[in-house]
């Protein structure tokens, strides 16, 4: 995993590996809360529900459940293709490209970075907009606007151009055999 500032920057490493960090801290956590979400889901229905059902008494609510994991796995999965990005495991075809000269090698890393940016920018726009679109609109059980739904769109677009262009603009980072397979 590369956390590491780019070389040319000159901000400290050490901040610059700490900011890169927070992506990734925050897709563990939302893993952790989602699995949590979603194992009350099924404690809920398969044991608390009868139980409920058997005492009569009213049963737990637990339709809310699925919004909160719609969300978590929102969020999760655009930041997590933003980190995929940054630490450089994003799929790259190199059948080709290892017979060219070193500074051909660099002009197709470039161009794919700048295809993963120009993708990433139209992912956070599209996003925008729907985030935009849906602001009014509510979920059934737990009534927050659908714009948190699509507001991960428009973050992990960010992200993800700006990792795209930090890696594109690294001259270190373009070697073949740095990326991981």
């Amino acid at each position: 995993m590369n956390t590491a500032a780019p070389r040319a920057s000159g901000a400290p490493a050490g901040v610059m590996g700490a900011l890169g960090a927070i992506p990734r801290i925050i897709v563990g956590a939302l893993v952790l809360f989602a699995i949590g979400v979603m194992l009350y889901g099924v404690l809920a229905r398969y044991v608390l529900l009868p139980i409920t059902d058997w005492l009569d008494v009213d049963p737990v609510n637990f339709f809310w459940v699925e919004e909160v994991g719609e969300t978590a796995l929102a969020w999760m999965t655009l930041i997590g293709a933003a980190v995929g990005v940054g630490e450089r495991t994003h799929f790259a075809l190199t059948v080709l490209t290892h017979k060219l000269s070193p500074g051909a090698q660099r002009a197709v890393h470039i161009f794919n970075h700048m295809v993963i940016v120009a993708f990433a920018l139209l992912v956070a726009w599209l996003g925008w907009k729907l985030a935009l679109l849906n602001a009014s609109l509510t979920t059934p059980a737990l009534e927050f606007s659908l714009a948190w739904i699509y507001a991960p769109a428009v973050v992990g677009g960010i992200l993800m151009a700006i990792y795209a262009v930090r890696a594109a603009m690294d001259p270190h980072e373009h070697e073949i055999t740095d990326v991981k397979e």
